[in-house]
């Protein structure tokens, strides 16, 4: 974990309908919308996720290239404080690109992320694989997620849910009106992103009271870009007996599948007193 004072992170606007306000270049202040579901004085990993794509996406941007797997590892605690980003094409090409955007808090690198850009081809014709769809999200029940988690992210989501799921499986949408960044257009795949995370939260094994089970990564492979509003999950979480748990999920928008998700845990019980 990070060595500050969380008495010393300034105060989260409660007020402005986004995610992020813009600082200057590539720099990013999280508001109470962006709080952390673990602890009141971080991030929330799902609205950084969508915070690094939109960076990505939008350097050097190529049309003709689509967004199609971006993996995240999460360096340690995210705090909620001025985050710095800078991206970087590490592997340019004509019909293939890798680019890395990274964020450091409090001169300390916390994620880093690397995005695959793939050709757009016409491949109608030989298409298919495709899992079953979702129940509409008008069909399925609202939950709360703040019920079981707190923080201002958790709190910004409206949830529909399957009832009656076991413990590490279940069906449900997310969406949020909620802006990405104040004042810049985001894209479809960028908003659909900075919901993904929320997958480790929704099919819980454990209560998160009792059990701590943070994910130090997550790689989202997408083969279809999708459209922004409802994200769809149909998730499993599988706790291993020696302290590490992975969570998986297909992902769908209201049009149908468009990739997977996957998460690995860290296990552990919750200390009897929090840092």
């Amino acid at each position: 974990m990070s060595q500050f004072d969380p008495r010393d992170l300034p105060e989260l606007d409660a007020v402005t309908p986004a995610y992020y306000l813009p600082l200057g270049a590539e720099v990013f202040q999280p508001t109470l919308r962006a709080q952390g579901a673990w602890y009141p004085y971080e991030q929330h990993m799902a609205p950084v996720a969508g915070l690094l794509a939109h960076v990505i996406e939008t350097h050097d941007p190529r049309p003709d290239l689509q967004l199609s797997r971006v993996t995240y590892e999460i360096l340690g605690l995210i705090p909620a404080a001025p985050s710095t980003i800078r991206v970087r094409t590490l592997r340019p090409g004509r019909t293939i690109e890798l680019v890395e955007a990274t964020m450091t808090i409090l001169d300390r690198e916390v994620v880093r992320a690397t995005g695959w850009r793939l050709s757009r081809q016409d491949t109608a014709q030989v298409a298919g694989g495709f899992w079953d769809p979702l129940p509409e999200p008008d069909s399925m029940q609202p939950w709360t997620g703040s019920r079981l988690w707190g923080g201002g992210f958790i709190a910004s989501l409206d949830f529909r849910t399957v009832p009656g799921s076991q413990p590490g499986s279940g069906t449900a949408w997310i969406r949020s009106d909620t802006e990405l960044v104040a004042g810049e257009a985001a894209s479809d795949v960028a908003r659909f992103i900075a919901l993904v995370d929320t997958a480790n939260g929704i099919a819980t094994r454990a209560h998160p009271a009792e059990w701590m089970f943070p994910n130090t990564d997550l790689t989202i492979h997408l083969f279809r870009t999708p459209r922004s509003g409802w994200v769809g999950f149909d998730t499993e979480v599988v706790f291993g007996e020696t302290g590490v748990g992975l969570t998986s999920s297909k992902l769908y928008d209201e049009r149908g599948a468009v990739g997977r998700s996957e998460q690995i845990l860290t296990v552990r019980e919750m200390p009897t007193r929090q840092p």
